[in-house]
């Protein structure tokens, strides 16, 4: 394969990987249950030691909390971008893996409604009625960080 085009990435450190998980408000999270895959988009909120997402489900939503038999995870944060040659692209990507772990009642508190509005992007609602959607946060457990870049790039939110 040597005709085949490469593009050589580096490993980023803790704080390379901290400031995206900061400043990047969604990714993608992947979960098995009963045998079945599920990723669904999903906004997320870091406060430099803990990773936390907001469900918003209603009784027919199939973006569910996942239950006892899913809870290992993979949540995915990524972008490309163009660069001045056409035919590059610099990206970055950070994959975490770990447990869900839906937040104890006391730390409930932690996340009124101004704190969720705060702190993570606007929730979106598919023809629900807003009375019927119950909001649930979880903490994704992180057992494994790794993130990708392509070298001397600049992450799209700080170009």
């Amino acid at each position: 394969m040597k005709h085949i085009e490469y593009a050589y990435t580096r490993g980023m450190d803790d704080a390379e990987m901290d400031d995206l998980l900061r400043t990047t408000d969604s990714g993608v999270l992947a979960q098995c249950h009963d045998g079945e895959v599920h990723a669904i988009p999903l906004a997320h909120y870091y406060d430099g030691e803990a990773l936390y997402f907001r469900f918003g489900t209603t009784d027919d939503s199939t973006k569910r909390v996942p239950g006892e038999s899913s809870k290992q995870v993979c949540y995915t944060l990524y972008d490309a971008y163009s660069t001045d040659d056409p035919r590059e692209l610099d990206s970055w990507s950070i994959v975490i893996t770990g447990r869900l772990v839906e937040i104890p009642d006391d730390e409930y508190e932690r996340f009124d409604t101004a704190e969720i509005n705060d702190r993570f992007a606007p929730i979106r609602v598919f023809d629900e009625a807003i009375e019927d959607v119950e909001i649930t946060i979880v903490e994704l457990e992180i057992e494994r960080m790794t993130g990708r870049i392509t070298p001397d790039s600049e992450p799209a939110g700080r170009r």
